[in-house]
């Protein structure tokens, strides 16, 4: 019932609330009215992350695997501007630290730290990584003779100077520790979201029960006037015994969660629903229906499949209530709303015990949201660094002026199309630019499908996405 288009729209949905208000993570600015100590603890800390970056880069697992430079702390480090710029300064000028990179790394190679770090991460998405260069920098990096050496060969150098640098770096990691994602929060309000779009599917399907019911009251009412018509003692029962409606009344599913939800339309709201079921005897399609001489349950599946699409999906005052339920309903109705119409035609094929459709296709498609969250939690840096560059690179587009849900719409497609190899790249192109023309601005669909056309060509070039 909940498609992957769906999922997908959520997981946008839920990672735009999230990453919007996402702590940043910054590094140590520099200090203000500084001091000759001051100055060099600076700059050496600058320096030290350059130096953690190339350590990360040193350290390999096999010939061209190294997993530290892939961890999220290196990852936001290349994002931030200041470290950017030094090492492109360090491509062409010596970087004083050079001479410690290889015997640090290979350190941090035989350390226990590290090797519990690979233990760790092939459980789990992101597991490990939350002190790993917090206690990497303090128990190996500071402490190895290479870099003090190195250190106090420098201009200023005091010993208080490099403690003040510690200091820093310290703060940069407690730093980035508030700036970590709880994904399992995230996770939760995902589950919630997909839960709300199932709560959509059955009250839509509860609908015309609840609608004839109410038909039926107003019938017996009338019956029971002081003064009745003919029409009052013998009304048409044709739209209350409708076989479509008859078939939701008795599936188990819509019962079931009728009762444990304490789902009633007419409790919380008998004034839309009177005035909707007005709206659906005004209409057309009910008149027409109700001129037929007989009706069988073709024509029933048929009134239903009309006002569902023709009267109740448009009506303003319903489509107010659902708003008032949840902000995300109305942009769900038009996936939602095909789903409860081939609800209605499988009763119509005399199926109604699986009138109800299932919550997901297949465990895959129950995993898919959860797992494309994590992979881009993992790697939105890298997602980010890859938007940025695509940017720099002879964009007409300004990254300030950027819409910030087309950032998380790029950065979500990114996540599927490297790491849900089944998923054709053509597919996960379509649906996020898709996305972003219904989400974001009159200008999103162009820009979604000009910078990740442009990612996805340098990505293939150079042999990290393998899919045509």
């Amino acid at each position: 019932m909940i498609n992957r288009i769906l999922i997908r729209i959520k997981v946008i949905q839920t990672l735009y609330s999230f990453l919007l208000v996402e702590k940043q993570f910054t590094l140590e600015s520099n200090p203000t009215a500084p001091t000759k100590e001051k100055r060099f603890a600076y700059s050496l800390y600058l320096d030290m992350l350059v130096l953690l970056i190339r350590v990360a880069n040193a350290v390999e697992r096999r010939p061209g695997d190294t997993p530290l430079a892939s961890t999220r702390f290196i990852s936001r480090l290349l994002l931030d501007d200041t470290v950017r710029s030094l090492l492109s300064r360090y491509a062409s000028e010596p970087f004083q630290l050079q001479g410690a990179v290889a015997p640090v790394a290979e350190r941090v190679k035989e350390s226990g730290l590290y090797k519990k770090y690979l233990k760790d991460s092939g459980n789990e998405i992101g597991s490990g990584e939350e002190h790993l260069w917090g206690d990497l920098f303090n128990i190996i990096v500071a402490t190895s003779p290479e870099v003090t050496a190195l250190v106090s060969e420098r201009h200023n150098y005091t010993l208080k100077g490099f403690e003040r640098m510690k200091d820093m770096m310290n703060r940069t990691f407690v730093n980035f520790l508030a700036s970590q994602d709880d994904i399992s929060e995230v996770e939760r309000a995902l589950s919630a979201a997909l839960d709300k779009s199932r709560e959509l599917y059955m009250r839509l399907l509860c609908l015309p029960v609840e609608l004839t019911d109410l038909e039926d009251r107003i019938l017996d009412e009338n019956r029971h006037k002081f003064l009745k018509t003919e029409q009052d003692i013998n009304p048409d029962m044709k739209f209350v015994d409708n076989r479509i409606v008859a078939g939701l009344r008795s599936n188990p599913q819509l019962e079931g969660f009728v009762k444990q939800s304490k789902l009633s339309w007419m409790n919380e709201d008998p004034v839309m629903m009177r005035g909707l079921l007005k709206a659906i005897k005004e209409s057309e399609i009910y008149n027409d229906y109700m001129r037929l001489p007989q009706a069988d349950i073709h024509d029933d599946a048929r009134l239903w499949r009309d006002l569902m699409r023709h009267v109740i999906l448009d009506n303003p005052d319903f489509l107010e209530a659902l708003e008032d339920k949840s902000v995300f309903w109305n942009d769900d109705l038009d996936t939602l709303s095909t789903f409860v119409l081939k609800s209605f035609r499988r009763i119509e094929e005399d199926d109604t015990a699986g009138a109800v459709l299932d919550k997901f296709k297949d465990d895959e498609d129950a995993r898919f949201g959860f797992e494309l969250m994590r992979f881009l939690y993992r790697d939105k840096e890298t997602y980010r660094r890859y938007i940025d560059e695509a940017l720099s690179a002879g964009s007409t587009w300004d990254k300030d002026r950027l819409a910030f849900m087309d950032i998380v719409v790029i950065e979500t497609a990114l996540a599927e199309i490297l790491n849900f190899p089944k998923v054709p790249l053509t597919v996960s192109v379509n649906e996020y630019i898709e996305i972003a023309k219904a989400y974001s601005t009159s200008r999103s669909g162009q820009f979604v499908h000009g910078l990740l056309g442009g990612i996805v060509a340098r990505l293939q070039k150079e042999g990290t996405l393998h899919k045509k």
